[in-house]
């Protein structure tokens, strides 16, 4: 059906077109699984791989790698290095910066979504094709299918989604270039079918002030028959406590009585599950995770498993390095025909938007493989090694979610890094509670258990003589992180707080700016080493 975005809004705005919608949508969902379920995982991958280089070939990175000679993934491996973005962009990227045309993908890429990662400074331009933007859409269906499906009683289309996300309004940098925020590419993508099943609208999507983003977002989403509601966890909090506190209620089933699915990604979410289901009010109220990046939406949440789906059949090919490698000169590149269940991987891609062996910087797990299931278990460069303790971040998620559990803690948002006292020093913890521990002390105990019983480096580095005091743990005053991110200009929609400093420079930062602004509550202070 054709038809103006306005005219939608008014057709829509019946209830019988919604009904329609939504049972066509069960219908397809039905299907989509299925074809699903029937796909060869390893022979889609190998598919797809040949695909995007069939598609690349007459590029400048194609003929620089001779695509036209590569039959296979071994071909593919033997003749396309990894890269980093740093190396991405010395090698390719610099020089015709900001209209790259036929260089990595053919034609011009029309946006660049901007990142700068979770710990590191400098801005990347991550290319995002129309190819792309249609890959993320169909990599994110299937998640609202496994959801239909497996609730038979969910009616999504009867109501809105509510996307939390960045300012949509993009900067054109070059004839045919637009840069900004993924959301913001995404909004201006999005299928005008989708607008009147969504929200924000396009005009409240623009706003760039963020915390006037906030109250509007509040204010105008209390009336809105929200659904399904996502976003990074940590910005979700904020709009839902000015949303409460707008509207006077205590909980959000109260303000959105058919809440389906709370869908939240970018960070582990272990320590705020206990925060989320408080506030959200309604056990019916499922938490879904997705993994997306700017490089591409990776996976989304089984409903059966509560493990994480890899998207495998929209133009997304997927290598893996094992972690403990991605440093050597050659390291081992595996994918979906010889990964291995338990190994910590590095996640390397090659996609529809011209990246190519690139190494996005995060870390997974393989549950299964057929059907592959992974868990994100954080980011390359998200790892507290400064006295040689070896902790990546998912055992430092799981020492604070469980040490909130025992302590009758909800835990906001936190930070830890180094602090060097000679040859040796500690792990200072900062944490913004939503609700305190009933003895920080305690907290601070559980924590250094935790992370003893899982890791033995850690354990060997906290025994007596070795050198590594306990750790120190400093309260912040509700809003610390949403202030020191403003700070640093990263406040707002995927904006993430950078959970684990190794080199303790952000940390230093962040302690100094507790200090200034008066911030810093209760502290447990470290020990000298045993």
């Amino acid at each position: 059906m054709g038809g103006s975005p306005a005219a939608w809004d008014r057709l829509a705005a019946l209830g019988a077109v919604r009904g329609t919608v939504d049972l066509g949508f069960h219908l397809a969902s039905r299907w989509r699984i299925g074809a699903l379920n029937r796909l060869d995982p390893v022979a889609t991958q190998e598919r797809t791989l040949l695909a995007l280089i069939g598609r690349a070939r007459k590029t400048r990175f194609g003929r620089d790698h001779r695509f036209d000679r590569i039959d296979g993934v071994a071909a593919f491996q033997a003749a396309v290095p990894i890269r980093s973005y740093e190396e991405l962009w010395e090698d390719y990227l610099r020089e015709p910066f900001p209209q790259w045309d036929d260089l990595t993908w053919p034609g011009r890429i029309p946006y660049l979504a901007l990142t700068s990662g979770t710990t590191q400074g400098a801005t990347k331009y991550i290319p995002v094709t129309r190819e792309m933007a249609a890959s993320n859409r169909r990599a994110a269906l299937p998640m609202v299918s496994y959801h239909v499906a497996a609730h038979p009683d969910s009616r999504l289309f009867r109501g809105r989604m509510f996307f939390l996300g960045g300012s949509a309004d993009l900067k054109r940098v070059a004839p045919g270039v637009e840069q900004g925020d993924l959301s913001g590419i995404a909004a201006r993508e999005l299928s005008p079918f989708l607008r009147p099943f969504t929200f924000p609208p396009l005009a409240l999507a623009l706003e760039s002030d963020w915390e006037r983003k906030l109250a509007l977002l509040a204010e105008q989403s209390r009336e809105q028959p929200i659904r399904l509601v996502g976003g990074v966890p940590s910005w979700l909090l904020m709009l839902f406590e000015r949303l409460l506190a707008a509207t006077g209620k205590s909980t959000l089933i109260e303000v959105w009585p058919d809440l389906e699915v709370v869908v939240h990604g970018g960070v582990k979410f272990d320590p705020y599950r206990a925060t989320f289901r408080s506030i959200v009010g309604s056990d019916r109220v499922r938490m879904v995770e997705t993994y997306a990046c700017s490089e591409g939406f990776l996976a989304f949440g089984d409903p059966t498993t509560e493990l994480l789906r890899l998207a495998y059949d929209h133009g997304i090919f997927y290598e893996f390095i094992a972690a403990a490698e991605l440093d050597s000169p050659r390291p081992t590149r595996h994918w979906l025909g010889n990964a291995q269940v338990g190994i910590n991987y590095a996640v390397v891609v090659s996609t529809c938007a011209g990246l190519w062996a690139h190494v996005i910087g995060d870390t997974i797990r393989f549950e299964s493989l057929n059907p592959p299931l992974v868990s994100f278990t954080g980011r390359t460069r998200q790892t507290l090694s400064a006295f040689g303790e070896h902790l990546i971040g998912e055992e430092l998620e799981r020492a604070v979610a469980n040490a909130a559990t025992v302590t009758g803690a909800s835990v906001r948002d936190w930070h830890v890094g180094p602090v060097f006292q000679g040859a040796a020093g500690y792990h200072q913890y900062v944490v913004e509670f939503l609700v305190p521990p009933t003895d920080l002390e305690r907290f601070r105990d559980q924590v250094d258990a935790e992370l003893a019983r899982g890791n033995d480096d850690y354990a060997t580095h906290r025994s007596p003589g070795i050198g590594i005091a306990p750790p120190a743990v400093l309260t912040a005053a509700p809003g610390t992180f949403e202030g020191w991110m403003r700070r640093r200009g990263k406040l707002g929609g995927q904006n993430k707080v950078p959970r684990v400093d190794g080199s303790g420079a952000l940390t230093r930062e962040l302690l100094d700016y507790l200090r200034e602004t008066g911030q810093a509550g209760e502290s447990v202070p470290p020990s000298d080493p045993s």
